[in-house]
């Protein structure tokens, strides 16, 4: 059993996974899971997924906590059931893909997120106008999120084309996120021991990484009323712009 030595690793984990907390505490909560694009710079990206996983677990412990009894089951009953399906795509398809294939579809989700979030911020843009809750569209956005947060725990992206046209309240939008991707993790938790991404090395490597679990989700809630999201956002759009285009550039060149 060891653990992963590379400092580079660690440089790059660390922070991952406090602003992955940071986002999973209600503080800018559709800025996307950045830890798996990060850390694939450095391992191979079905690895770094297997990492993530069981921190991703306790962070949706102090989530929920911290968000109990806010979300909208009205907007779960719509769009768990594709999330599950999702997670069944997904496992299929992970065990097919290389580690070129999975760092080139990490980088592509990154890159696509960001490119969208940027354009929706665009000066001028008109305000929305709140759309009508539909489970056909909210089951089809389930399952794609599902699938996604299979492969790269990437599921952020779809699931708000879908959730954040409703015009939810922030604590709403906010807690009903949370409990969708708390499923979600503790379902994959089944296909990740048969995948073998649950090694002893991931597993360890995760114990590790576990204290930034409670401290980056009570981050995120403290910094509610102290930061702008717009500060948080560029940050993380910043790592997506250059992790994203490294992973499509090696994903690529590994094909």
């Amino acid at each position: 059993m060891s653990i992963i030595t590379d400092p580079w690793f660690w440089a790059l984990a660390v922070p991952a996974f406090l602003l992955t907390g940071i986002s999973k505490g209600g503080f800018a909560s559709g800025a996307g899971n950045v830890a798996v694009p990060l850390m694939a710079l450095v391992v191979p990206a079905p690895q770094a997924a297997g990492i993530a996983l069981p921190v991703l677990c306790a962070m949706d412990i102090s989530s929920i906590r911290a968000w109990w009894g806010r979300w909208s089951w009205a907007q779960l009953r719509i769009i768990l059931p594709g999330g599950l399906a999702g997670i069944a795509v997904g496992a299929a398809v992970f065990g097919l893909m290389s580690d070129a294939a999975v760092k080139l579809m990490v980088g592509g989700i990154a890159l696509v997120f960001l490119a969208r979030s940027l354009w929706q911020a665009r000066p001028g843009r008109p305000a929305p106008t709140p759309a009508t809750p539909g489970r056909l569209r909210g089951g089809f956005w389930g399952m794609v999120s599902g699938l996604t947060s299979t492969i790269a725990h990437a599921g952020g992206p779809p699931l708000a084309v879908y959730l954040y046209p409703l015009r939810l309240d922030r604590a709403t939008l906010a807690a009903t996120t949370v409990v969708f991707f708390a499923v979600m993790n503790y379902v994959k938790l089944v296909p990740y021991a048969f995948l073998g991404q649950l090694s002893a090395t991931n597993l360890l490597t995760s114990l590790l990484l576990l204290p930034l679990a409670p401290v980056g989700v009570k981050l995120g809630i403290w910094l509610q009323s102290r930061m702008s999201d717009r500060v948080f956002y560029r940050i993380v759009y910043a790592m997506l712009a250059v992790t994203g285009t490294k992973l499509v550039w090696d994903g690529l060149a590994g094909l």
